[in-house]
């Protein structure tokens, strides 16, 4: 293939046809003739001039996206001048084109340089599109016109390449243009990608396709639809969609179906918004819906704007999708809420809040994985309502929790539980098509375990989650720090209280650290090197002080605690230690509180600073136990179990006795049972009773 020219005043003449070429356009073609030079001489790897990527990135977002904001198409012309042109910094990019302009290259901008490995490398670079798209979501679109375009242009690439930008797409750029409501940029990307992941399958299930595009049946049914449309009175046309790969693929198990329950969709688009429901009535008189099929997205728009009436039909043995639209509502379908982009439209207020919220987390919690994240974000709606039949719209498989943070982020942080109807519901319980939910909350925050994080499927749950398990890590770092410093300082003959001199600010400054809690939250993580912080507090605080840092011994600093909250404190697989155990060792990290036996086979082969690491004990009768405990006894009578729970301490509450094998004729059973316990105190003695019982138990500690 012959390498392309680029005509700059074609493609010039082409966007004034789309945007015009008023004052409201200017930045555009300034940012043209910007871009235009600063690409000079690039060439992409098939030969063509490198230019036409970004002015076709700008092309895709006015002529296909229905974009005419300058400064969007304008940050798309420069989305690649400071990752390629050295000379090129933000700074230029703001002086020419302003704050926007620069927030939105930025934000495409990816890492250039970077120490670990491509794995990391790879993560790191979404993390910053993801924090940028937080800041200013037009980064998201650009983005997204930018992928197609490279995928229109894929050809060139060797294999593994296009392997590896097909992944890229399907983990998360279609299903972000699917939540961006960008559903024929979203049928494209995953058709394109498909075709490079999977080429000799992908054949194949395009033949099908074909195959079902050319049956005859289907001009007898567009023709049967028509003529009940035209005997009514009612203009419409009528097209039948045969769902290309993108409706074939699985994206939980990431592979293609050979099959799928709706091939082919009906579209319907009429003139009026009164029509669509008079359509509805008659093609449910010529084709019966399917029970409990029919939606209605005109009266409940879907949150990216998405309107229209949709109902399921079995005809001739086979099933069908009708979609019955106006005709600024199929436009619509095409852009999503991108159409016409303006931030400051109302109508965007509640979708780029929880836009914005799902990219914050994306670009700030290693703890989430953002394809799974994306890929609830992007699924199919249920629709629930409040006891006030208010309509509150989630992904599918949301959760009672999802609906409390929707509802409001206080609601949520102190849900117990909801009424669905007259059923009780927990807060990880997931909702149905339909529910009616009513929030119970409880009168402070809850502490809620970190599998409920996966339970929700919303970014807003997801996301205040994040920040009150970071909030709880926090705390317990910042008291771990605390006794940490000043038990090396101590080491040193250095009162504790220095840190309160004046002259501290010049050692916080030092370290790039705003304040002392800052200081002992990364003391405690382990995220500071603590002779270089004595010595800088030695040196800078008692000048008049010789002191020769000398290292010291092996001996670990202690901490005590007072939660065995999961979030903080984690016990490790390898040796499964629990709070009873004695001479425990912490690991200190931006995660919590890593814990080992003192003697774990691991841990010794671990490489770690000795201020990195603690000596952890608990103070007992301050240290709650939420949760409800359990030990399994073996071969043992009914009658004795029963005398030994008689006579257990008086902090032992048993909630069940259940027989787990043997029959109740037989001698001896093998039973589980289950307890409460106050604090970890009462839970010590109860171990200690069940020991001095010599019973054969088994007990796992539940945090």
């Amino acid at each position: 293939m012959d390498p392309k020219r680029f005509d700059l005043e074609q493609y010039r003449r082409e966007m004034e046809a789309l945007i015009g070429s008023g004052p409201a356009a200017r930045l555009f073609y300034e940012a043209l003739d910007f871009a235009v030079a600063a690409h000079e001489g690039q060439m992409r790897r098939s030969g063509d001039p490198y230019i036409i990527h970004p002015c076709s990135t700008a092309r895709i977002l006015a002529e296909e996206l229905d974009i005419k904001n300058a400064e969007i198409l304008a940050a798309a012309l420069l989305h690649d001048t400071i990752e390629d042109v050295e000379e090129i910094v933000p700074a230029l990019i703001r002086e020419k084109f302003g704050p926007t302009v620069e927030a939105i290259v930025v934000g495409c901008t990816k890492v250039k340089h970077h120490s670990g490995d491509k794995q990391a490398l790879k993560k790191l670079v979404h993390r910053q599109l993801f924090t940028g798209a937080a800041a200013r979501p037009e980064v998201m679109i650009v983005k997204i016109a930018d992928r197609l375009h490279n995928l229109r242009t894929l050809d060139s690439m060797p294999r593994h390449k296009r392997q590896r930008i097909a992944d890229e797409t399907l983990d998360f750029y279609a299903p972000l243009a699917t939540i961006l409501g960008l559903f024929a940029v979203k049928r494209e990307l995953y058709n394109r990608a498909l075709r490079n992941k999977f080429p000799k399958q992908g054949h194949k299930l395009q033949q099908h396709i074909g195959r079902l595009e050319s049956n005859p049946a289907l001009a007898a049914l567009t023709a049967k639809i028509e003529n009940a449309l035209k005997a009514a009175g009612i203009a419409a046309s009528v097209v039948i969609r045969t769902k290309g790969l993108w409706g074939y693929y699985d994206p939980k198990n990431h592979l293609l179906r050979t099959e799928i329950d709706i091939p082919q969709e009906i579209l319907i688009t009429t003139g009026e918004r009164i029509s669509c429901y008079q359509i509805l009535g008659i093609l449910n008189e010529i084709f019966p819906p399917v029970p409990r099929t029919i939606r209605d997205f005109i009266a409940n728009p879907k949150p990216t704007g998405y309107q229209g009436l949709h109902a399921k039909a079995i005809i001739d043995s086979g099933k069908y999708l009708f979609k019955i639209r106006t005709e600024e509502m199929a436009r619509s379908a095409h852009c999503g809420l991108v159409k016409d982009w303006n931030p400051s439209d109302r109508k965007l207020d509640r979708f780029l809040s929880e836009l914005k919220e799902m990219f914050d987390i994306l670009g700030s919690d290693d703890a989430v994985s953002y394809r799974d994240m994306i890929a609830a974000s992007g699924r199919k709606e249920i629709y629930t309502y409040t006891p006030d039949g208010d309509l509150i719209c989630l992904p599918v498989h949301s959760a009672v929790l999802d609906f409390a943070f929707h509802i409001h982020t206080d609601i949520g942080h102190s849900c117990v539980g909801a009424m669905i109807g007259k059923q009780r519901a927990e807060p990880g319980d997931m909702l149905q098509d339909g529910s009616v939910v009513r929030i119970i909350r409880h009168n402070t925050p809850v502490d809620f375990d970190l599998e409920m994080q996966v339970k929700c499927q919303t970014p807003r749950a997801r996301s205040e989650l994040a920040k009150a398990f970071r909030e709880r890590i926090k705390h317990v770092a910042v008291s771990t720090g605390q006794a940490v410093l000043e038990q090396e300082m101590r080491r040193y003959g250095l009162p504790f209280d220095l840190i309160e001199h004046p002259g501290m600010e010049h050692i916080l400054l030092y370290f790039n650290i705003s304040s002392n809690e800052e200081l002992l939250q990364r003391v405690g993580q382990g995220r500071i090197h603590m002779r270089e912080l004595i010595y800088e507090i030695s040196s800078g605080l008692l000048q008049n002080r010789d002191m020769v840092l000398h290292q010291p011994t092996g001996i670990l600093n202690r901490i005590e605690l007072t939660t065995i909250d999961p979030v903080v404190v984690k016990s490790s697989a390898c040796c499964r230690p629990t709070p009873l155990d004695r001479g425990l060792v912490g690991l200190l990290s931006l995660r919590g509180i890593s814990l080992h036996c003192k003697d774990c086979f691991q841990l010794k082969k671990m490489k770690f600073q000795r201020e990195d690491a603690v000596e952890v004990r608990w103070r007992q009768s301050s240290t709650l136990v939420p949760k409800p405990q359990k030990f399994i006894v073996a071969e043992i009578t009914s009658k004795y179990l029963f005398s030994r729970l008689a006579e257990g301490p008086e902090e032992l509450r048993v909630t069940q006795v259940s027989r787990l094998s043997g029959s109740p004729v037989a001698a001896v059973s093998t039973w589980e049972v289950q307890f409460s316990v106050a604090n970890l105190l009462g839970l010590k003695r109860v171990i200690r009773h069940l020991d001095r019982s010599f019973l054969t138990y088994k007990f796992d500690f539940r945090q």
